[in-house]
C-alpha cells in the first residue's frame, strides 16, 4: 500500500514539474551498419515501380544509412529469371549484404511453390556461399497465398537468412501508401526501406 502511495505521489510531482519522458528512436550512426557493399536484388518492388525517381526503397535506404545501395531490381522478374542474372548482377560484385524481394511474380503467374522456392534457395545459398548476409522481404497475400508465406519461413529456417515475414504489412491496401493495386508509392517504399534497415542492424 505504501509503495503504491509513493508511486502515485512521485507521478504527480513529475507531472506538476512539467517533466516529460521522451523515447528517442535508435539512431543510425557511422559504423552501426557493418556492411560496405549492399545490393538490393529483386523485381519491381526493388526497382521502384510506382514511385518518383529516387524514391525506390534502395535509394531511400541509401540515404538512411549514408552508404551506397545498388538497385538490381528488374520489373516482372520471376525467381527463374533472377537466378539467370544472379552471377552478373550480384555475385560478380562480391557484396557483403544482399536484400531480396522475389516471389511475387511467381505467385501471380501461377509458378508452382516448390519450383519458386527451389530457385530462391539456390539464389540465397549462392550469395551466402560468397560470405554475404541475406535479408529476405517476404510477402503475404492471404486470398491467393498458395503456401508462399510458409515457403518464405521455411527458406529462412533452412538457410539462416533473415526474414521480414511481410514486407508489405500495412502498406498493401492502404491507398495513401500505394501507387496502384500492386506497387507502393514513395511513402510505401520508405516503410520498406526502414524495415530492411531494422533487419540489417546488429542484434
Amino acid at each position: 500500500m505504501m509503495k503504491k502511495l509513493l508511486l502515485i505521489l512521485l507521478t504527480a510531482v513529475i507531472l506538476f514539474a512539467g517533466y516529460r519522458i521522451v523515447v528517442t528512436p535508435p539512431q543510425v550512426t557511422e559504423g552501426s551498419i557493418p556492411y560496405n557493399s549492399i545490393i538490393s536484388f529483386g523485381d519491381s518492388l526493388t526497382y521502384g515501380t510506382g514511385a518518383d525517381p529516387g524514391m525506390d526503397y534502395p535509394s531511400q535506404l541509401s540515404k538512411m544509412i549514408a552508404k551506397p545501395v545498388i538497385n538490381a531490381g528488374v520489373p516482372g522478374d520471376t525467381t527463374a529469371r533472377a537466378l539467370k542474372r544472379l552471377q552478373r548482377d550480384v555475385l560478380s560484385r562480391s557484396p557483403d549484404m544482399v536484400l531480396i524481394t522475389l516471389g511475387g511474380n511467381d505467385l501471380k503467374n501461377g509458378v508452382a511453390k516448390d519450383i519458386a522456392f527451389k530457385n530462391l534457395k539456390h539464389i540465397v545459398e549462392s550469395i551466402q556461399g560468397q560470405g554475404a548476409r541475406v535479408v529476405i522481404g517476404g510477402l503475404k497475400f492471404p486470398l491467393r497465398d498458395r503456401g508462399f508465406a510458409r515457403g518464405y519461413k521455411d527458406l529462412a529456417d533452412q538457410t539462416g537468412a533473415v526474414l521480414i515475414s511481410d514486407i508489405f504489412k500495412d502498406i498493401m491496401g492502404n491507398r495513401k501508401l500505394m501507387s496502384d493495386p500492386i506497387h507502393p508509392n514513395g511513402d510505401g517504399y520508405r516503410i520498406m526501406a526502414q524495415r530492411f534497415l531494422d533487419a540489417m542492424l546488429p542484434k
